[in-house]
C-alpha cells in the first residue's frame, strides 16, 4: 500500500484530486490538494482541497454546510493523482448543482451505462409531466392502489418463475417488481438515498477490522 509520502507532488506543491461520489459513482469535482489538506483530509475524514485562486486551504461545505465525508481516497499507478470517494451531505458544486461537470460538449453512439438514478429521474418526470401514451403516466394516472395492485402481481410472477427454477424469468420478473416499485416510491416521494440509508444502517462495516485485514 502506497505511503502519503512516496506521492509525488508538482512543482507547486499539489496533486489533482478527483473526488466521486459513493452512492452514484459520478464525479463532482476536479480540484486539488497539497500535503496539509491530504493530511487534514485524512485526520477530520472530510474533503479538504487546496484552493490555487485563494492560495488557502478549503474545507468542503465549512460555509455552505455541504461537506463531503471521506470513504477512501486512492492514489494512480504513478502516484501522482488522487480519487476521493465520498458521501455528500448536499450539491458539490457552487451553483448548487449535484456535481461540477454539467455542460455536455459531446454524445457519442455508444449507450450511457444503466443506472437507478436515471431511471427514477425518467419515473419522476412522467409523473411530473405525463406523456400520452407511456404506461409510467398511465399508473400515476391511476392512482396508488392500482401500483399496489401491479406490485403484487408483480411479487407474485417472481415466485412463480423462481418456484418452476427459471433463471431467466425469474430475472426479468424481478426487473419488472424493481420499476413498479419505483414508481410507488416516486408516487410516495420516497428518495433512492432513503432505501440507501436503511439498507445501510442494517448492514453496519466495522472499518477498524477492515484496515486491520488490509495491513
Amino acid at each position: 500500500m502506497l505511503k502519503t509520502d512516496e506521492l509525488k507532488f508538482d512543482s507547486q506543491g499539489l496533486i489533482p484530486a478527483i473526488v466521486v461520489d459513493c452512492e452514484s459513482g459520478k464525479v463532482l469535482t476536479l480540484a486539488y490538494m497539497n500535503r496539509d489538506s491530504l493530511s487534514l483530509s485524512m485526520e477530520k475524514g472530510l474533503t479538504c482541497l487546496y484552493s490555487r485562486s485563494r492560495q488557502e486551504l478549503w474545507l468542503k461545505g465549512e460555509t455552505s454546510g455541504n461537506y463531503q465525508r471521506i470513504v477512501s481516497i486512492t492514489a494512480d499507478c504513478d502516484g501522482d493523482a488522487l480519487t476521493v470517494l465520498v458521501r455528500k451531505d448536499g450539491p458539490a458544486c457552487h451553483t448548487g448543482s449535484d456535481s461540477c461537470f454539467n455542460n455536455l460538449l459531446f454524445t457519442g453512439a455508444e449507450p450511457s451505462a444503466f443506472t437507478y438514478e436515471d431511471l427514477m429521474e425518467l419515473i419522476k418526470g412522467r409523473m411530473d409531466d405525463p406523456k400520452e401514451g407511456s404506461y409510467t403516466s398511465y399508473l400515476f394516472d391511476k392512482g396508488r392502489d392500482k401500483i399496489l395492485k401491479k406490485i403484487g402481481e408483480e411479487a407474485a410472477e417472481v415466485i412463480i418463475a423462481a418456484k418452476g427454477n427459471d433463471r431467466s424469468e425469474t430475472v426479468y420478473e424481478l426487473a419488472d417488481l424493481a420499476y413498479h416499485a419505483m414508481v410507488l416510491m416516486c408516487e410516495m416521494g420516497i428518495s433512492l438515498e432513503e432505501i440507501k440509508k436503511e439498507l445501510s444502517s442494517r448492514h453496519v462495516i466495522d472499518h477498524k477490522v477492515k484496515q486491520e485485514k488490509m495491513v
